[in-house]
């Protein structure tokens, strides 16, 4: 920080200047030679006569003094004469007195203080250096009398302190100051520091500025450090000189302990300086700012910097000013530039600073709560992306993804960025583009909805430029042919059309151009684009021409294709057309008043639909898409009244025309298979009213099939039955305000099928009937799932009755077609679900696996059916399957002997969804029901017989399992990541209707099933502890009704995966669904306590957990005790207080020293029974408070207990700890114990005993776990059991070298028995782990031996590194090495190897006092050794 002797060029600029005037006057002035000799100033001082000696003439008035030689000449006479003279040193004293008479005029003192003139032009040629200083100044470069001089000065100075600008508008005490400058030597600086700080003292604030800004060009640096002092405390009275003291400051010499100092004094006062003082501030930080505190000193300035407050003083002065736009605006300008010149200095120290940069980045990291980001926080992120100073961008990207992921960053600091610091971060437009292009294509979920939020804002906060760049870089997303990045990308588009479509307008042809992509979209996809086009074209008083040609010629030539793809694409956007068309205006919506559309766009609208319609009926999977997507524009209830009624007309009509007809004793033709009504729940009207044609239809349509059709006749297909109805309904509803009355006779209405009993007899069908009865069924099937979706919210009690019935119908269905379709491989149903082709819902294998087979057969058929399904991928899906063939197998052995003697298999309709038509979010209103309901159902008009109707166990395992996919699909929590690898099939099959919806409203509908959902989970958990409490505690005591038992338990787990769906998603971590997650934890709540008062989320939480940790006595199977755990733990996330790690960890522990028991009586196992006790026990390590001992209690108490059992027995600690789940403990452990030790921090010479004490204390705790673990390989020698040990042996080996040593380097001396007991424990481990490495040499096993060379050399690390620690401590005499024989696991000696034993590459380490070093080897002489020997 040393200052740099050079010329002030500002003082230097006006000294010239005044030259410049002075000399302007003399010439102006045209005065004779006399009067010029009359302003000279002639007298017989000592003063006078010694200068005029030496070269200089005194002027009075506006005449400059002038000097006849050069400046230098001139100090060497005058000290020459001063030395002569007789009267010396008196003299000096004469001299001074002098100039003190001379300079009391102001004008003559003015005249000293400005630079000499010349005599003449020849003289001013001929001098060495041309520039002439001010009298002073010379008289100042004279040793003997700088020091009178000053004082003399001093004392003129504060006569001009209030008056300092003269008549001629020069400014005295600022030419005083400009004196002292560059001097080049300086007599005596302290006296000169004390006087400067005097004069501060009294100095009025402009002078006191000018003084410290002169002080590093005035001052040596012998003195830099006291005045740095004097400042440092002026600093601190005065906070008005912030800025001239820390410029003055960064450009003085200073010791680094002094710096440390005056930057802790100024990061007190941080929060309390004005804005436009921040820059200079924070610039004089950073710039003394040393390597190893920058990361502190970065996040002290972080902490106090409050750019919020700023904006929000700025925000309020500027509503205060309303009248006063002039000064707000004025006021909001000053601020935003004062924020610019402080990312400047922030900017520059980024860029020319290494540790800047990283620390910044170091500080960031370490916030661990979103409460303590702030916008400057999102600021330096964008600064650092911007400067890429040590690839600083790819480190930005990571660390905003994480603190994404963490819930860290929210969408409220984003906001908050672009609201309030627009201007700002307009200037890092191609950063913040550039990563929010990054984010939108990340993996993560939560980081693309980022990156999204931060395209939006973009667009609302920036000029035209930029939007036009966002627009265009979003449809660069939807063309990038990544389903989810389209997705996102397409969303944005919608929310800037619904928000800003006027603007958006503007740069619709760049949207346009993704009509040229559409080849690479879903029909979803297809449907938001058509939609966003829709909305730009027909926008009321901004309508688009251009957009609507284009878009008609794309819809024309797609709906007149043969390809059954691009004529669905005409047919969403004609439908999308007709939605914007049509469109009720506001005031009708409103219901204030009705309009109605022309009659232009009314005929448009129409001609529209006739020709979507003529141009699919000829194809049924296109005229069934064609009245799915008619069906979801009803829905919406945005259409014209008009429209509605000509829609709501055509479809009744041709409904009835086609599929419903007379019921009759008998059904004429020749069909496939004989023709029986069914299902009439209408017993009354058994001989009249009206049936569904589907058989007949059926029938027709297979007689047809490869046959050329009639192009002039319309083709009926049972394919479009059930969308048909759909639409049906959906207009009534619109119509009749969800009154169905109209057309309920076709809730009750039977089916024209066949007779179900020929499934007893599958072998006897042929091919061509086994697939007209499957393909019968799954019509049937689809037409009641319609039927319910219609009618579940009708509230008369006698459609309610119905609706149930139905229910079971279609699980009684879904029976009787998983046994039809087992005995039909090879089959492919008609589609249900025509949002993608016909082939991407066929399960890859259609084969069924016998039963017979093996007594897993059934499992592994659900499971590979699930896995072949194009989106069956929960967990529980699974569970249930495989409970399902658990429950076929725990029939009676007649049963069972029957079931293999016929061959029956087991087919998972879960792989089918793609053909089975999708229920709605309303049917799930049906659990309101209860899981028995026996009142008597109110049927009034029919009194002569009653039914008693209920939702039983099957029905809601069927709705459970629905309303779980569906949530599992909408609702993505933290932990799951976006696949952008195209998969086989589409994950969104089934899923159409539900993703007209968006992530909030599935998560409200599921928030009203809260109540009937607790409910079911109550009568769960009641029925579960009858059961015990009638068996005695058993779950396989004799009389259970395993068929019962099988279905509460899949709806016991049921229940819980859709609690923990919907706790888990991501969704209830943004600031506008807090309301949603305070709704749901309160029914939770309320179910324990019902409470009026308004709870925190802290209170509701903590209620919920504890309402649900009732459960735990109840949970049947080990999935559902980790279901629960899963569930209580996304619980306990909600909340910031930690109290509830130890009651999860406790839960946990419980679960583990259970016994799960089967109702047949055997112990649960398998693979995902393993897989669930490893998550258990994972979790229980991970919340329990001392890892350590919980790993030393499984290890050293319960395996032993395991140990000692009987072959088939289980510890009786940890119950769940058999033979056969000992791999699952060892791994868990071995991974805890590592990750511990990982966290464990590094040892430093500068910590206290009593931490080193501590730290040694769990170092020892560990390496005993890890000898404890690493010597279970001498009873479990098992090939996998030796992979984990020698992986995490060596991955321990490695930790212990990076962060216990260098703790036993500190710590030796101190503590020297901890570190030998410590050594001696983790030898034994060494050797063991050598042993390991022998065994898998000499037995050849190549995944065993990938391990050996890292670890050996990990373990010949550790030799030398013990030895380097010895020599440290000065005891390397204590240190020495032999060989270690080859032995094998139970550590008897390798024969073969006896050879080779003074090979270098098998030495290992033992730590132990010479004399047990001397008996050690007289015993065996095998071992390296390394001695400490007790030394003074």
């Amino acid at each position: 920080m040393g200052a740099k002797k050079k010329r002030s060029r500002g003082h230097e600029e006006e000294e010239i200047s005044l030259t410049a005037k002075a000399k302007k006057s003399r010439i102006s002035s045209k005065k004779s030679k006399t009067c010029a000799e009359e302003s000279l100033v002639e007298n017989d001082t000592v003063f006078v006569q010694l200068l005029k000696a030496s070269g200089v003439t005194l002027k009075a008035g506006e005449k400059q003094n002038e000097l006849a030689v050069d400046q230098v000449v001139f100090q060497k006479k005058l000290y020459q004469a001063f030395r002569k003279h007789p009267r010396f040193p008196n003299v000096i004293q004469e001299f001074v007195s002098g100039l003190e008479s001379h300079i009391e005029d102001r004008d003559k003192f003015r005249n000293c203080l400005l630079p000499c003139g010349h005599l003449c032009e020849e003289e001013f040629s001929n001098l060495v250096n041309p520039h002439q200083e001010s009298l002073i100044k010379v008289l100042l470069g004279i040793e003997i009398l700088q020091p009178a001089v000053i004082s003399v000065l001093f004392e003129k100075l504060p006569e001009f302190l209030y008056d300092s600008v003269g008549s001629d508008g020069i400014n005295l005490p600022r030419l005083i100051i400009n004196q002292f400058k560059w001097l080049d030597r300086i007599v005596d600086s302290k006296d000169l520091t004390s006087k400067i700080m005097q004069l501060l003292s009294i100095a009025p604030a402009e002078i006191q500025h000018d003084i410290i800004t002169s002080l590093p060009e005035i001052l040596e640096d012998s003195v830099h450090n006291d005045i740095a002092r004097e400042l440092n405390l002026l600093l601190q009275q005065n906070t008005r000189l912030t800025v001239p003291i820390l410029d003055t400051l960064s450009s003085l010499n200073l010791n680094e302990g002094l710096v440390l100092e005056m930057c802790q004094s100024v990061m007190a006062t941080l929060s309390a300086v004005e804005l436009e003082d921040l820059p200079t501030i924070i610039k004089f930080i950073l710039h003394v700012a040393t390597p190893v505190d920058v990361v502190e000193v970065i996040s002290n300035i972080r902490k106090k910097l409050d750019l919020e407050s700023c904006a929000l003083s700025q925000q309020v002065q500027a509503s205060q000013n309303k009248l006063k736009s002039s000064s707000s605006l004025n006021r909001s300008s000053t601020v935003q530039d004062c924020i610019t010149l402080l990312l400047d200095v922030i900017k520059s120290a980024v860029r020319f600073q290494k540790t800047v940069s990283e620390a910044w980045i170091k500080a960031i990291e370490n916030i661990e709560s979103a409460a303590e980001h702030k916008v400057i926080d999102f600021i330096v992120l964008l600064i650092l992306y911007t400067t890429n100073v040590n690839n600083s961008k790819k480190q930005v990207e990571r660390v905003l993804r994480n603190k994404i992921r963490m819930g860290y960053v929210k969408d409220q600091l984003l906001q908050n960025a672009f609201r309030t610091y627009s201007l700002v971060l307009r200037e890092y437009f191609p950063s913040i583009i550039s990563l929010a292009q990054t984010l939108l294509r990340s993996a993560d979920q939560s980081a693309m909805s980022f990156g999204s939020l931060m395209h939006k804002h973009m667009f609302t906060a920036f000029d035209s430029y930029c939007q036009q760049e966002v627009v265009a870089a979003l449809v660069m997303h939807v063309c990038s042919g990544y389903s989810a990045e389209v997705d996102v990308s397409l969303d944005v588009l919608m929310d800037l059309v619904s928000l800003h479509p006027t603007t958006v307008a503007l740069y619709s042809v760049f949207v346009k151009g993704i009509l040229d992509y559409m080849d690479n979209l879903n029909p979803q996809q297809i449907r938001k684009v058509f939609c966003i086009l829709s909305r730009l074209a027909f926008n009321k008083g901004h309508e688009s021409s251009h957009i609507q040609d284009d878009m008609y010629i794309v819809i024309r030539k797609q709906l007149f294709s043969s390809v059954l793809k691009y004529k669905r694409i005409g047919i969403i956007g004609a439908v999308m057309i007709v939605g914007s068309m049509a469109m009720k205006s506001k005031p009708e919506r409103e219901a204030s008043q009705k309009m109605h559309l022309s009659s232009e766009v009314y005929r448009q609208v129409t001609a529209l639909l006739e020709l979507v319609h003529s141009c699919s009926e000829q194809a049924p999977e296109a005229a069934a898409f064609y009245y799915d997507e008619l069906a979801s524009l009803v829905h919406k209830g945005n259409l014209d009244k008009q429209v509605m009624d000509w829609i709501a007309r055509t479809v009744l009509d041709d409904f009835q025309e086609d599929y419903v007809v007379d019921l009759t004793p008998t059904v004429e033709g020749d069909h496939l298979m004989p023709v029986k009504a069914l299902y009439n729940l209408d017993e009354e009207k058994s001989l009249e009213g009206i049936v569904i044609n589907l058989l007949p239809l059926l029938s027709r349509d297979n007689l047809n099939k490869g046959a050329a059709k009639n192009m002039g006749q319309r083709v009926v297909s049972p394919v479009c039955l059930a969308p048909f109805f759909r639409l049906l309904r959906l207009c009534m509803e619109k119509q009749h305000n969800g009154n169905l009355e109209q057309i309920d006779a076709l809730l009750g209405c039977p089916l024209y099928l066949t007779d179900l009993e020929v499934t007893e007899k599958l072998e006897s069908l042929s091919k061509q009937e086994k697939e007209f009865l499957c393909s019968l069924l799954f019509f049937a099937i689809n037409w009641f799932r319609e039927i319910v979706n219609a009618f579940c919210k009708q509230q008369d009690p006698e459609m309610k009755g119905k609706v149930l019935t139905r229910l079971q119908q279609i699980t009684c269905l879904q029976t009787v077609l998983a046994k039809c379709l087992a005995a039909t491989p090879g089959y492919v149903p008609p589609l249900s679900n025509f949002d993608s082709e016909a082939l991407e819902g066929v399960p890859a294998v259609n084969t069924a696996i016998p039963t017979k087979k093996s007594k897993t057969g059934g499992k592994k058929r659900a499971s590979d059916s699930s896995k072949n399904s194009s989106a069956d991928s929960s967990q529980m899906e699974e569970h249930q399957e495989g409970e399902q063939t658990e429950t076929s197998k725990t029939q009676t052995q007649k049963d069972n002997s029957r079931n293999e003697e016929s061959g029956k298999s087991i087919i998972s309709l879960h792989s089918y969804r793609a053909h089975l038509r999708e229920l709605t979010l309303e049917v799930f209103t049906v659990l309101h029901c209860g899981l028995l309901t026996r009142s008597v159902l109110d049927t009034e008009m029919h009194t002569k017989s009653t039914e008693v109707v209920h939702l039983g166990p099957v029905e809601l395992v069927f709705l459970l399992d629905d309303l779980s996919q569906k949530l599992e699909h909408m609702l993505v929590s933290t932990a799951k990541k976006v696949i952008f690898l195209k998969a086989k099939g589409d994950r969104t099959l089934g899923f159409s209707q539900l993703h007209q919806k968006s992530s909030q409203e599935v998560a409200y509908s599921t928030i009203q099933l809260l109540n009937p959902l607790c409910n079911h989970m109550e009568n769960m958990h009641n029925y579960f502890q009858v059961l015990l409490a009638e068996n005695k505690g058993a779950m396989d005591a004799h009389g259970i009704d395993f068929k019962e038992y099988h279905f509460m338990s899949s709806c016991y787990q049921l229940l819980l995966q859709i609690f923990h769906i919907l706790f888990a998603w991501n969704g209830f971590g943004q600031h506008e669904n807090r309301k949603l997650l305070k709704s749901a934890l309160g029914v939770l709540a309320d179910r324990l306590k019902v409470d009026d008062s308004e709870l925190t989320i802290d209170e509701l939480v903590s209620q919920s957990f504890h309402y649900l940790l009732n459960f735990c006595s109840s949970a049947p199977r080990c999935t559902s005790a980790l279901g629960l755990t899963q569930l209580l733990l996304v619980i306990a996330e909600k909340s910031s207080v930690q109290e509830y790690r130890g009651k999860i960890a406790s839960l946990a522990k419980g679960f583990l020293c259970q016994k799960w028991i089967q109702p047949m009586g055997e112990r649960e196992k398998g693979n995902r029974y393993n897989d669930t006790l490893q998550s258990l026990l994972c979790i229980y390590l991970e919340y329990t408070h001392d890892v350590l001992k919980a790993v030393e209690e499984i290890s050293g108490i319960a395996v032993p207990e395991l140990v000692n059992a009987a072959k088939d027995g289980n510890s009786s600690t940890f119950q769940t700890l058999t033979r056969q789940t000992f791999l699952v403990f060892f791994r868990v452990m071995m991974d805890k114990l590592e990750k511990t030790v990982r966290n464990f921090p590094a040892g430093k010479p500068s910590d206290l005993s009593e931490v080193q004490t501590e730290q040694l204390l769990l170092w020892n705790l560990a390496v005993r776990d890890f000898h404890i673990l690493v010597n279970l390989v001498k009873v479990f020698d098992s090939r996998p059991v030796l992979s984990i040990c020698l992986k995490y042996g060596r991955l321990f080996m490695e930790t212990f070298l990076k962060m216990g040593m260098p703790l036993l380097d500190c710590s030796f001396k101190k503590h020297r028995e901890d570190v030998q007991s410590l050594l001696k424990t983790l030898q034994l481990s060494t050797r063991q782990l050598h042993h390991m490495c022998g065994h898998s040499k000499i037995n050849q096993d190549m995944g065993l031996t990938t391990h050996v060379p890292l670890l050996k050399k990990t373990l010949e690390l550790f030799v030398y590194r013990v030895k380097a620690m010895l020599t440290l401590n000065n005891c390397q005499e204590a240190f020495w090495l032999g060989n270690l024989k080859n032995r094998d696991l139970q550590g008897e000696e390798i024969l073969s190897q006896v050879s080779q034993r003074n090979e270098t590459d098998e030495e290992q380490e033992s730590q132990r006092p010479m004399e047990d070093t001397e008996e050690q080897q007289d015993e065996d002489g095998e071992d390296n050794e390394e001695s400490d020997r007790d030394s003074a």
